[in-house]
C-alpha cells in the first residue's frame, strides 16, 4: 500500500500501512465470533488429546523409566507434550480451516472484497490460531502439575513460547493448504512430514539417544526448539542455548509467514 497524497482544501488523507490494524482486527474478530459457535468441541479435542498422550506415556513408560536427563519422566513428558498441542492446534487447525474456507465456503473471496489484502488475511488468521494455541499449550503442563510437576515462575512464559511456535506452524498449515489440490492430499503432509517431526522432537525421549544423523535432523525441527524452550522455562534456562532456540522459532515463523502469504496470493488472486 502506498501513501496517499493531499486532497481537497488542505484535507490530509490517512497513510495506509502495510498491515492495517483495522483489517487485522476485522479478520480476527470474525474468527472469534465464528469460534464462539464451536469452542466447546475444539477445546475438548485440543486439550484431551495431549492429556491422553501425557497420561499414557507418563504413566505407561513412567512405570519403566523413573528419570530422564535428571527429570522425573512425568515432568519430562508434561513439559514436552506442549509440542503436541502446538502441532495439533496450530498446523492441523490451519490446514483444514484454510482449505475449507477458500475451496468450499469461499469465505476468503468475501473477505478480500473488503479493504483487506492477502497479507492481512494470512497474518490475521495466523495470529488468531497462535493466540488460541498459547492458551491450549498450557493444559498438559497443568495436568502434569497435578501429578507432581513442581510449579515455577518460568511457567508464565510457556504461553508466549507456545504462541510463537504456533504462529510458525499456523503459517505452515496455511502454506500446506494453499499447496494442496484436494483435502485428501493432507495425508501426504501429515504422514510424511508432520508425524515424523512430532515423534522426533524430544517430547517422549531425549534426542541424545538417537543416531548422530537423526540428532542433526532433529536440530532442524521447530517442535524440538519449542520443547527445549518450554522445558528450560520450567526447570531453568540454559543461557545462550535458549537464545538459539528462540532465534530458530522466530526465523521459522517469519519464513513460513512470508511463504504462506506468497502462495495464498497465487491461490486467491492470480
Amino acid at each position: 500500500m502506498t501513501a496517499l497524497s493531499l486532497t481537497g482544501a488542505g484535507t490530509t488523507r490517512r497513510r495506509l500501512h502495510r498491515l492495517e490494524l483495522a483489517a487485522l482486527r476485522g479478520v480476527m474478530v470474525r474468527e472469534v465470533v465464528n469460534f464462539s459457535s464451536f469452542w466447546r468441541s475444539s477445546t475438548f479435542s485440543s486439550t484431551l488429546d495431549p492429556t491422553i498422550y501425557l497420561l499414557a506415556f507418563g504413566f505407561g513408560f513412567g512405570s519403566l523409566v523413573s528419570k530422564v536427563e535428571g527429570y522425573d519422566y512425568i515432568s519430562f513428558v508434561g513439559t514436552g507434550i506442549v509440542a503436541t498441542t502446538v502441532l495439533f492446534s496450530g498446523a492441523f487447525t490451519a490446514m483444514y480451516s484454510t482449505f475449507v474456507k477458500y475451496h468450499f465456503q469461499h469465505t476468503y473471496d468475501a473477505i478480500l472484497a473488503a479493504p483487506v489484502d492477502t497479507e492481512e488475511l494470512v497474518t490475521g488468521e495466523a495470529l488468531w490460531i497462535c493466540a488460541r494455541t498459547g492458551v491450549y499449550g498450557c493444559v498438559p503442563m497443568l495436568v502434569a502439575m497435578v501429578f507432581g510437576l513442581q510449579p515455577s515462575w518460568g511457567m508464565l512464559l510457556v504461553p508466549l513460547i507456545a504462541a510463537l511456535a504456533a504462529f510458525g506452524w499456523a503459517a505452515a498449515g496455511i502454506l500446506i493448504a494453499a499447496l494442496a489440490k484436494s483435502i485428501e492430499n493432507f495425508s501426504y503432509w501429515q504422514s510424511g512430514l508432520l508425524t515424523p517431526m512430532f515423534l522426533v522432537a524430544g517430547t517422549f525421549f531425549p534426542l541424545s539417544g538417537l543416531p548422530g544423523w537423526a540428532q542433526v535432523l532433529g536440530n532442524f525441527n521447530p517442535l524440538y526448539h519449542c520443547v527445549e524452550l518450554v522445558r528450560h522455562a520450567v526447570f531453568g534456562f540454559k543461557g545462550w542455548a535458549d537464545v538459539g532456540h528462540l532465534a530458530f522459532l522466530v526465523v521459522f515463523a517469519l519464513v513460513m509467514w512470508r511463504l504462506a502469504i506468497r502462495r495464498m496470493e497465487r491461490r486467491l488472486i492470480l
